[in-house]
């Protein structure tokens, strides 16, 4: 598939993507949506994703100004959008059953915000930061936000981020829990890359397992959570990494995982 506002490219067994438009800080048309959606869907046999904003940017947040007749804006279209576009791609990234990183360079806003924070590992340059910039315009947050921001830092956080619209500096965002970790600029594609390829190292059937658990973990009782935890060590207990994993403990040596 040819892509126009996101560049996609594997190294090795990572995939990384790029939201690539730079002019307008890599605004989110319902466009850039979609691909982000088609490229995650139809990653082949990649075992991580790379998630990333071309240029000075992470994500401005939805583009208002990209199509009048898709626009975030207004109630019916805002819902239609949504709908159709933005959260079924939020969704995706969220429940892909291998390992996401976002790097977060500069501004991660509005929907911006929730791509980034969508991904198991979150690193931010010092320089980036997290907006949930709704209430200045008069909306109310979407991306899934309301669901992972309390749960993230707590409702305390979430409300000054939701309802101030406060900014949220990279080297905050770590220290109060919102995200994996802070670091100088001209370290963060080294860092988010050296962590993406160690994750596609790893046994990456019984990481997607333990990302569908934690995240229904979120939302179930404990000894619904203890019966998911039996049904999925089942499943990652079949595994060819599982019967590689184990020979290795007994041969005193490193793993070398398949992701099968």
């Amino acid at each position: 598939m040819a892509y126009e506002t996101i560049k996609v490219e594997r190294s090795g067994d990572v995939m990384k993507l790029t939201l690539n438009r730079p002019e307008r800080l890599n605004a989110c048309p319902p466009q850039m949506a979609d691909e982000i959606f088609a490229a995650v869907r139809d990653r082949g046999d990649v075992r991580a994703i790379l998630v990333t904003g071309e240029g000075r940017a992470f994500c401005s947040g939805a583009d208002l100004a990209a199509n009048a007749q898709s626009s975030i804006t207004g109630g019916d279209r805002a819902y239609s959008s949504l709908q159709g576009h933005y959260n079924p791609m939020i969704a995706l990234l969220a429940s892909v059953p291998v390992p996401v990183v976002s790097a977060v360079n500069g501004p991660a806003a509005g929907v911006g915000c929730s791509i980034a924070l969508a991904a198991d590992f979150v690193i931010a340059g010092k320089s980036g930061y997290f907006l949930q910039a709704f209430v200045n315009i008069g909306l109310v947050p979407d991306g899934g936000s309301s669901w992972m921001l309390p749960r993230l830092v707590g409702s305390a956080q979430a409300t000054r981020m939701m309802m101030l619209g406060e900014k949220i500096g990279g080297e905050e965002a770590e220290r109060i829990g919102l995200i994996y970790k802070c670091v100088e600029d001209d370290a963060l594609a080294g860092e988010a890359t050296a962590l993406a390829e160690r994750l596609a190292s790893g046994p990456t059937v019984a990481l997607g397992l333990m990302k569908r658990t934690m995240r229904a973990g979120l939302s179930a009782d404990f000894t619904t959570t203890l019966q998911t935890e039996a049904e999925t060590q089942r499943q990652a207990g079949g595994t060819a990494d599982a019967a590689e994993g184990a020979m290795a403990f007994l041969q005193k040596r490193k793993a070398a995982f398949k992701g099968a």
